[in-house]
């Protein structure tokens, strides 16, 4: 008896140990395919910058139409921010003003060249958030998308990999159960 829930409990620590894995390595790889299209979008909008054209224009040509709510709209956007980090134009709001990030993004733009964060600017808000900077320190674009889809997404992920870990709980527990019957009845005779 003591074999056999040894080796259910073993059984249980690597079922939970690949179920924790299984479900890291899905949520990485959706939360980083959540940085696109925003790369392109910036370092398109950063090299038409960078090439002198209005950043006003860049954003008309890639966001046609109404300004993106980012409160409540999933529709990617871009920030055009000047060298200190100043909103200058936008293809978005965040209720009703040129949105802002926090400044230490552009200290790690301004080493890197490039910054993928998650940006939550208020409760209930969390964007996949691009930053570019424009060559010749002539300011960043930021691009961002709502992660909601997403991290509905993995919430729905993380359901089905729970209800998975406890199938494989339960019929690892009845198979060492059948087991154990087995055992115990080819011991007696």
């Amino acid at each position: 008896m003591k074999v056999l829930v040894r080796n259910w409990i073993i059984s249980t620590i690597i079922i939970t140990g690949l179920c924790g894995l299984l479900y890291a390595v899905v949520q990485q790889e959706l939360r980083q395919s959540a940085n696109y299209p925003q790369v392109q979008l910036s370092e398109d909008i950063a090299a038409g910058l960078g090439q002198g054209k209005s950043g006003e224009e860049l954003l008309a040509t890639q966001f046609p139409g109404d300004k993106v709510e980012i409160a409540t709209s999933i529709a990617p956007y871009a920030i055009i921010f000047d060298n200190a980090g100043k909103p200058v134009a936008a293809s978005a709001t965040l209720n009703g003003q040129l949105p802002a990030i926090p400044s230490g993004i552009f200290d790690d733009v301004r080493h890197n060249g490039e910054d993928r964060v998650t940006w939550q600017p208020q409760d209930g808000v969390r964007s996949a958030l691009v930053v570019t900077q424009v060559k010749d320190n002539g300011g960043f674009v930021a691009a961002g998308r709502s992660l909601r889809e997403s991290e509905d997404r993995t919430s729905d992920l993380g359901k089905l990999i729970l209800a998975g870990w406890i199938a494989l709980l339960f019929v690892t527990l009845v198979i060492e159960g059948i087991l154990f019957r087995v055992l115990r009845l080819s011991n007696t005779n």
